[in-house]
């Protein structure tokens, strides 16, 4: 960021001058780069009237340059832009915008050239607020980033000049960055002075690096919660991570998922609001300083009730919200008319009026399901003011609403704001759907593909791919306000956060869209993505596109499948439209109508086999297929994902296995590659400009080659799970070698912990023993303290920004934490839509933190691994004081994130 740069030189000035920008960056054919600013001879922030540059090449390096007039004290900001022939943006630098004020007494026929360089995401990460606000919060002092220019230099026809920076540290001390030599040139056919101001990046050291822990919110144990995690107990947990040398809490989800108000309100991912929080983390004892003597007798009486080894989510839920409402009857007017609640209510009125409406409506028709609400099923803003109207007989029911949430937003705010005093991020989770019956689809339902779902085609975690439900988005929609929603739910989250990930972050490449009759995630297709035309099959000589697109079914094939049930099979299902060809019959045709037809039918129950196997095998009939025919343009057609393992596909020619088997490569792995990066570029700034938190992906599963690139760009930091490695011709991942702008880790609440993995596939941990931990013994059957300790060392000696560990993965270092069998401590199933996020730790965090062993082990890992380590009390206290006192007496501390200006070239290299 250019700070306000002012050099002095000589008296006499003139009343304009020029400015010139250069700027080095590649771009593809047809794209254009522009300065743009806040002023009119820079475009007032339009970018088409911004200041289109010229490029020409330098050596290898591409240069872009341009020039304006401007008048004395001149000063604006600018940021640049690339664009195409028509001057739409094509994407734009990340993170701040570059400040410039015009140096005071310039020469007359002197010129001002701001060299600078394009800034990425990552150059800005040591401005986002989980380094600024808290790793580095005690020493932070905007005030004091400044920028180093070449001062008035006077120079000879092509001079160029080496250089390194120099930095001090508090002690008087003075050591000269890494690396080589940096270089000035100056090109000039004249010899006037010249103003240059260098944006050359951030001095270079060695890369911070931290380490953390990961638990679900529902998961924490503690001696006051009531049956699960509540948010007053993630003071206890940064406690133990403090002392446990971590910089960063990773938590699961915490919006409100009350959809069903049953179990499979479980699942975090299923979003009924994405700005409500849950209310079953509220802490009710926390509700009030008067909470009468009979309702503390039901909390202890509940606490031991709800005290058992996994959460009981509706008993748990259902017992907070009771024991809420009467203490909410009692206080309800103090709070309700309390600035404080006033204040609150003001600030998120938009999202929380919405969200207590739907809660009623869901709790008065019984159901979310909007199609049960009468003239309620769509919404409107005059609708909603008479459902939340003071004048309402149910508005005592929003209030209770409005109150919970008020008391949730409190708890949160004191844990996370305990986490940032302490030196912790707090790192949230960003689902990338919401459920098709939430508020959010009730409000906004033109955001929203309703007639889809959204899932993952096959990969590690499901090899028949995943369907979670969730409606996709409708991203030329979203596009029209820039993505209101999603800045909307970025900024609600930076409130409580400091750093989030964003769910499967492909999703913002490419979303695997499915029809919503779907059940499982298999037949599927990319949005966006372009498609096989009819005309292009053509081309390559594949016509009969009903035989390729409609389920393939021939006796043999039932035969094979069913054995003497085929001709109970042929007889419900299925139509026989010539001989010994079939067709699936209208009330079957879709997994939906499978699903509910073998529910109902009587003669299912007759057969041998079970309904799942015989669901399963219709299923696979269904899904028979070789290409997928778009629904809303008959002419284009999609590859069904692993065609060729289709008996379709093996009953065809050579000629069209060979057409279809390119063709199919092409489709996933070449011709999207370009549409997939440009819609990664349009969405992805937006969320990340719309807040200062770090942003990390999960970008898990099947990676297009344009991912990395762009997540590099905008300084998204990535995601490696050793079991899970990129390579393809690996088995393992090798943390050594991950890049720095990632989090690495050894399992994740996706797939089974460090010890249920050891244990469940023999060979595989002989492969693992020998090849990772280089050892021709035998491997030991359970994964024992020293096996958990070194798979944890090797992830810490990783170059990786954060090495973060589940809890259970920690647990594993001492053998007394290692009781319970490994298979409960998995904490989600993804090959099961309706699995039970129940898990909760077996030890409190009460108990955690007397547990000096358990710390020093993992303390002592993170240290010996060169990673950063949160200060003990003391030394906060020390650096407050001294911080205080320099700015007593005008004394500068350095800045750990101190840039030399507008890039910060090797981001977060910190003192």
């Amino acid at each position: 960021m250019v700070n306000t740069p002012r050099l002095v030189s000589g008296s006499k000035s003139v009343n304009s001058v020029k400015i010139s920008f250069r700027l080095p960056y590649f771009t593809q054919w047809g794209e254009t780069l522009v300065v743009c600013g806040s002023v009119p001879v820079l475009g007032s922030w339009n970018v088409k009237k911004g200041v289109l540059l010229s490029p020409f090449h330098e050596g290898s390096e591409l240069i872009w340059s341009g020039s304006i007039t401007v008048p004395k004290g001149f000063q604006c900001e600018y940021t640049y832009y690339v664009v195409d022939d028509k001057r739409n943006i094509v994407r734009w630098e990340m993170g701040k915008k570059h400040e410039l004020t015009l140096p005071e007494g310039v020469l007359s026929g002197q010129e001002i050239e701001f060299r600078d360089l394009w800034q990425t995401g990552s150059d800005a990460l040591p401005f986002r607020s989980a380094f600024r606000d808290v790793i580095f919060r005690q020493s932070w002092d905007s005030s004091i980033i400044t920028t180093t220019g070449v001062n008035h230099i006077t120079f000879e026809p092509e001079v160029i000049s080496t250089y390194r920076y120099c930095k001090y540290d508090r002690s008087g001390n003075t050591s000269i960055e890494n690396g080589p030599n940096r270089e000035v040139s100056i090109t000039s056919s004249r010899r006037e002075a010249k103003y240059i101001f260098l944006s050359d990046g951030m001095i270079r050291e060695t890369p911070w690096r931290g380490a953390g822990v990961a638990i679900p919110m529902f998961s924490i144990r503690s001696e006051s919660d009531l049956g699960v995690g509540e948010f007053l107990d993630l003071k206890l947990l940064v406690d133990w991570a403090v002392a446990s040398g971590f910089h960063l809490v990773q938590l699961l989800p915490i919006n409100d998922t009350s959809v069903h108000q049953m179990w499979w309100d479980s699942y975090p991912y299923s979003s009924l609001s994405v700005f409500a929080l849950h209310p079953l983390y509220l802490r009710v004892q926390a509700l009030s300083e008067n909470i009468p003597e009979e309702i503390k007798q039901e909390i202890e009486k509940a606490k031991q009730q709800l005290d058992k080894k996994d959460v009981d989510y509706e008993a748990t839920l259902s017992t907070k919200l009771s024991i809420a409402k009467k203490v909410f009857i009692q206080e309800k007017d103090l709070i309700l008319n309390s600035s404080s609640f006033q204040e609150f209510f003001f600030e998120n009125e938009g999202w929380l009026k919405p969200y207590a409406a739907f809660c009623f409506l869901r709790d008065f028709f019984e159901t979310s399901e909007r199609s049960q609400w009468g003239r309620f099923a769509n919404y409107s803003e005059d609708k909603l003011e008479k459902l939340v109207s003071k004048e309402s007989l149910h508005y005592e029911i929003i209030c209770f609403h409005y109150y919970v949430q008020y008391h949730l937003h409190l708890q949160l705010s004191e844990a996370s704001e305990y986490a940032r005093k302490k030196g912790v991020i707090l790192k949230g989770d960003l689902p990338i759907g919401v459920d098709r019956n939430s508020v959010d689809t009730w409000v906004y339902p033109n955001l929203f593909r309703m007639n889809t779902s959204t899932g993952a085609p096959p990969d590690y975690f499901d090899k028949n791919g995943q369907n979670w439900g969730f409606p996709t988005y409708n991203w030329e929609e979203m596009s029209k306000d820039n993505y209101g929603w999603w800045r909307a739910r970025l900024t609600q989250m930076g409130k409580y956060f400091t750093a989030y990930r964003i769910d499967h972050i492909l999703g913002f490449f490419r979303i695997w869209e499915l029809p919503d009759h779907s059940v499982t995630g298999l037949v599927g297709k990319f949005r966006p993505s372009i498609p096989l035309s009819q005309e292009e099959l053509e081309r390559e000589g594949i016509w009969d596109f009903n035989r390729l697109s409609r389920p393939y079914i021939r006796q043999e094939i039932l035969q094979e499948k069913f054995g003497s049930a085929w001709t109970f099979v042929a007889t419900t299902f299925l139509n026989e439209y010539d001989k010994n060809c079939y067709e699936f019959k209208e009330d079957s045709s879709t997994e939906k109508k499978i699903v509910s037809k073998l529910k109902t039918s009587a003669e299912s129950s007759l057969l041998l086999e079970s309904e799942d196997k015989i669901r399963r095998s219709l299923f696979d009939l269904l899904q028979n297929i070789v290409l997928i025919r778009d629904p809303e343009n008959p002419k284009d057609f999609y590859p069904r994902f692993n065609l060729e393992d289709t008996s379709s596909f093996q009953a065809l020619e050579d000629h069209s296995k060979n057409v279809l088997k390119r063709l199919y490569y092409d489709y996933y792995f070449q011709r999207q590659e370009n549409l997939w990066r440009q819609n990664a570029l349009k969405t992805l700034p937006a969320l990340l400009n719309s807040s200062e938190m770090l942003a990390c992906g999960e970008d898990l599963g099947l990676i297009p080659s344009c991912v990395h690139p762009v997540m590099q760009e905008l300084g998204l930091v990535g995601l490696r799970i050793q079991r899970m490695p990129n390579e393809s011709d690996l088995e393992f991942g090798i943390p050594s070698k991950y890049s720095y702008m990632t989090v690495c880790a050894p399992s994740c609440h996706d797939c089974s912990t460090l010890r249920a993995w050891w244990e469940e596939d023999e060979e595989r941990r002989h492969r693992f023993f020998k090849n990772v931990m280089e050892s021709d013994e035998l491997p030991p059957d359970q994964c024992v303290p020293e096996v958990a300790h070194y798979i944890i060392r090797q992830h810490i000696e990783s170059p990786s920004m954060w090495a973060i560990f589940p809890l259970q993965d920690l647990l594993a270092l001492k053998e007394e934490y290692t009781a319970r069998p490994a298979t409960e401590e998995t904490i989600n199933d993804p090959t099961n839509p309706k699995h039970y996020w129940r898990y909760r730790t077996h030890v409190t965090l009460e108990s955690l933190n007397k547990d000096n062993e358990l710390q020093t082990i993992i303390k002592d890992l993170v240290r010996w691994g060169g990673r950063s380590i949160p200060p003990e009390e003391s030394q906060v206290e020390d650096a407050v004081s001294e911080k205080q006192q320099s700015v007593a007496t005008g004394v500068k501390i350095h800045n750990p994130s101190e840039s030399n200006g507008v890039s910060l070239k090797d981001p977060l290299a910190i003192l």
